[in-house]
């Protein structure tokens, strides 16, 4: 006996922010919506886990009162079509925990952990994504074969919506913007 597979409508057809508004938690878990169609991610490895929840934490203990460092949630870049996509870390403003869907006018800084798989999608098409959404702050996280990451960032330029490049770093991240913060990513 054998089991076919049929894969749900919505992995074929476009669905609204009033469609997705209405998944339950766990069936937003691990996708994307871009141009309104589910992208579904494979599960991230326990290093690009602990390499988020690192840099999350050091963010968040530096942000002070003011913003929030977070993992795994959605940020809504534009309602139609519905693009949703879901960070590896989200610096956000504190008072709008509460308020759903995060916004780009809630964000500070984004950042993305690149993974066998996600290379194209974090180091072009993300980054043309979030400057244009007007996300002030985003980083890129190479996990390099010497297990000391790379720390790409980027700087957005509000006139043009595009990131200019800023600082590289190995190991260990030293920044004065968005605020203060030194993040040793040591060997992961």
């Amino acid at each position: 006996m054998t089991a076919e597979m049929v894969a749900p409508a919505w992995m074929h057809e476009q669905i609204t922010a009033e469609q997705y508004d209405s998944w339950s938690e766990e069936q937003c878990a691990g996708v994307e919506i871009v141009d309104g169609m589910v992208v579904v991610s494979p599960s991230a490895s326990k290093r690009h886990n602990r390499l988020a929840r690192i840099l999350a934490n050091a963010l968040e203990d530096a942000a002070g009162a003011d913003w929030n460092a977070d993992t795994d949630f959605d940020v809504r870049l534009q309602d139609v079509p519905l693009t949703n996509r879901r960070p590896d870390v989200v610096v956000y403003r504190a008072e709008t925990i509460d308020v759903t869907p995060t916004r780009p006018e809630h964000v500070l800084l984004v950042a993305e952990v690149v993974s066998p798989g996600s290379e194209t999608t974090d180091r072009v098409v993300k980054v043309d994504q979030y400057a244009k959404a007007g996300i002030a702050f985003y980083w890129r996280i190479e996990q390099a074969a010497t297990g000391v990451p790379l720390v790409y960032t980027y700087v957005l330029d509000p006139a043009t919506r595009t990131y200019r490049e800023g600082d590289v770093f190995t190991g260990v991240v030293k920044v004065a913007a968005p605020f203060p913060v030194e993040i040793d990513l040591g060997q992961i």
